[in-house]
């Protein structure tokens, strides 16, 4: 929406982004040359890596929970957890940052705030008979777009740190809270394909129901898609120079990403059909067994 995200930038810069800058300058520990010294050369390394222009902020925030998060619009700010550097090696921050990075130059900030807000306004809506209906649909949308930004973010943080490997430890340990080392990566693929093994509606629909408000992928799942992603040979096809330069950004064609989400959409879409035609030839072969059932004993 041409315009829209410089009319929510300049509002968000006004007050949100100053407030929250603020808070983090009283409360957290900002990284620079002399804090945090090696997170800074990290930072400097993506940047690099993805030819950033001004690099965001870069904060620790003393949080056990293993999460970091790109805050603002107007000016980006990264905020690691303290858990997740006691964690992580600089390899698997590097990605982790690359990661952050990636939503900052993206722009997810922008839509990230949209859903906060309904997310805020759905409850008071929801007060209101089929009031919250539409805005429950654009929520839902949302949070699909929410979790499909974080895939498009673990890509620029593998281009980041350019190992497939680091990108993988970093999902198993975040699944693990760290036990790298009872862990074993083609058994945790493994796991991510069972998890989306078709399997009957029951658990298409219970998949449904566990990601209908979550905005991030399960790590299984984010692990198996950056590894489809490369296998597609896309990654390599970046690395060798072929993509897309920023300066085209106003002239690229929409039609194109959306011809390439729509079939992506569309294999999904196959899969359930699948999965709901195999449910009712069981449910029909149930039946005829009653049937024959039925007529036998009552012939």
């Amino acid at each position: 929406m041409r315009g829209f995200d410089t009319i929510l930038k300049a509002l968000s810069g006004l007050v949100n982004e100053r407030t929250v800058r603020l808070s983090l300058l009283g409360s957290a520990v900002k990284v620079d040359e002399r804090q945090f010294t090696r997170l800074h050369w990290l930072l400097g390394d993506v940047g690099a890596a993805l030819d950033v222009a001004e690099l965001p902020e870069l904060f620790v925030l003393a949080d056990p929970q293993l999460n970091a998060v790109t805050i603002g619009m107007n000016r980006p700010m990264i905020v690691l957890n303290s858990g997740l550097v006691d964690l992580l090696d600089d390899e698997e921050l590097r990605f982790v940052i690359g990661h952050e990075v990636g939503h900052a130059l993206s722009g997810h900030a922008v839509y990230q705030t949209i859903l906060l807000r309904l997310l805020a306004l759905s409850g008071a809506l929801g007060a209101i008979p089929l009031g919250g209906l539409g805005t429950r649909v654009i929520v839902a949308a949302l949070f699909e777009w929410s979790r499909k930004a974080e895939l498009s973010a673990d890509r620029a943080a593998l281009l980041a740190c350019q190992d497939p490997q680091v990108a993988l430890r970093v999902h198993m340990k975040v699944a693990s809270g760290g036990h790298l080392e009872d862990l074993d990566p083609p058994s945790f693929l493994a796991q991510a394909s069972e998890y989306e093994a078709a399997g009957d509606v029951r658990d298409m629909l219970l998949r449904l129901q566990l990601v209908e408000n979550a905005s991030h992928p399960f790590a299984v799942v984010r692990a198996k898609e950056l590894r489809r992603w490369v296998d597609s040979g896309e990654y390599a096809r970046i690395l060798a120079g072929n993509y897309p330069r920023r300066e085209d950004d106003a002239h690229a064609p929409l039609s194109e990403a959306a011809q390439e989400a729509a079939a992506s959409y569309a294999e999904s879409f196959s899969s359930i059909g699948d999965t709901l035609g195999r449910f009712l030839q069981d449910v029909v072969g149930v039946i005829g067994g009653v049937k024959g059932w039925l007529e036998e004993k009552l012939r």
